[in-house]
């Protein structure tokens, strides 16, 4: 998993509240056992009609083909609690979202593959999609260690994240990573442990 620190990039405005993780990753492309291989099939149900490209999805217009930040609605990633959603997203280029909320097992998901989910007030979103319809291309910067959102306008918003989440994503780790991180802690307990519950 790679560290996230600051994200500057274009923002993709996808309109759309409840967006459920079966929009999100069709469940026919859940066969695969790897991580990998998500990411192309992306809302394919709404990027694709009939095998051709929807020109009017957002994701396939041209200026949000690699915008590395996704603005959506309330409720983002309700429905299962499949942790495909967040791999296609990650792999499709979005490191972080931001919307007024967000189903729970989706935001936790979130974390654990190295995308930041940001919770903002509905008035600050409908800002944001207030500027991305007026502006082509419009850019925000992300830092994570101050935790503060900016455009080159003047604008400004904090956010608030879990310490121990902000610090997993600032040294690019997962739960697993950070067990590991302690591996020699845990092999002189084994050891300890082994010793006090032996058999004479």
């Amino acid at each position: 998993m790679q560290s996230l620190s600051t994200v500057t990039g274009v923002v993709a405005p996808l309109d759309a509240a409840n967006v459920d993780t079966d929009a999100i990753i069709p469940k026919q492309f859940l066969k695969r056992v790897e991580r990998t291989g998500f990411g192309q099939f992306l809302f394919y149900d709404w990027r694709y009609e009939n095998g051709q490209e929807n020109p009017d999805f957002v994701l396939n217009k041209e200026s949000y083909q690699k915008a590395p930040i996704l603005l959506a609605r309330k409720n983002f990633g309700c429905g299962s609690s499949r942790e495909h959603a967040p791999w296609a997203l990650a792999e499709f280029g979005f490191s972080v979202i931001l919307a007024p909320s967000f189903a729970d097992i989706f935001h936790n998901n979130c974390y654990k593959n190295g995308i930041l989910p940001i919770t903002l007030s509905e008035e600050i979103i409908q800002s944001l999609f207030e500027k991305t319809e007026s502006q082509l291309q419009y850019k925000l910067s992300v830092d994570l260690e101050s935790q503060i959102i900016t455009d080159d306008e003047g604008f400004e918003a904090s956010f608030e994240i879990a310490p121990y989440r902000k610090q997993l994503l600032l040294e690019g780790l997962d739960e697993i990573g950070a067990t590991l991180k302690e591996v020699n802690h845990i092999a002189k307990f084994e050891k300890r442990h082994k010793v006090f519950f032996s058999i004479s």
